[in-house]
């Protein structure tokens, strides 16, 4: 009852800093916004530790098949290795080097990757990509939940009121429950764009 937990203010007062209705906000919004906030956080601090550990998991398979995607120096040293010892031994038994076929590897050769590689590495950078920026996105709006539930700890309550109510009108503008309740969605999409590119390079074994 907060009729009896707050004095009523002077009259024409009521209005003042130290009126009811402000101390009364206060205290209700404070109830309201921690239990809301505290829904946020720990589904904010679920998705940061799933992207973080998703990302180490899509980065070490990045971080093997990149290497396809380039051009293999040891082969090209294998090719070239083997066309000069076959010019050596056509030149040993009077045989027309002319007859013996170019490597098809060059130092200055440039890299040719098959389809499915392309794919892969693409797929899986996506996934990355999209895991890397959820996690990025979650930690900016970890922070300006911290700095929402700022508004509690300075001024009167009047002052305290008139912050919370432009923090919360701009939490609407900017939309941050909406973008709170999209992470999980864009998590989602990241792990069904990393299953797909694995099927594709399980397939290609």
């Amino acid at each position: 009852d907060y009729e009896q937990k707050y004095t009523e203010a002077a009259p024409y007062k009521e209005m003042g800093d130290g009126g009811r209705i402000w101390k009364t906000y206060v205290e209700e919004s404070i109830k309201v916004d921690t239990n809301q906030v505290a829904d946020w956080t720990d589904a904010l601090d679920v998705l940061l530790v799933f992207a973080g550990l998703f990302s180490a998991v899509v980065s070490s398979f990045v971080s093997q098949t990149y290497q396809n995607l380039l051009l293999d120096h040891s082969e090209v040293t294998s090719y070239l290795v083997y066309e000069s010892v076959t010019l050596k031994r056509a030149a040993d038994e009077n045989i027309s080097l002319s007859t013996i076929p170019r490597s098809e590897l060059a130092p200055n050769s440039t890299s040719d990757p098959s389809l499915s590689d392309v794919c892969v590495n693409g797929l899986w950078f996506t996934s990355l990509t999209l895991s890397l920026t959820t996690a990025l996105i979650a930690v900016l709006t970890k922070q300006w939940i911290h700095q929402y539930m700022s508004f509690s700890q300075t001024g009167g309550p009047r002052e305290r009121t008139q912050l919370r109510q432009s923090r919360a009108d701009n939490f609407e503008a900017w939309n941050v429950p909406v973008i709170i309740g999209l992470l999980p969605v864009m998590m989602h999409v990241a792990l069904g764009v990393f299953l797909a590119s694995l099927i594709i390079f399980l397939h290609t074994l």
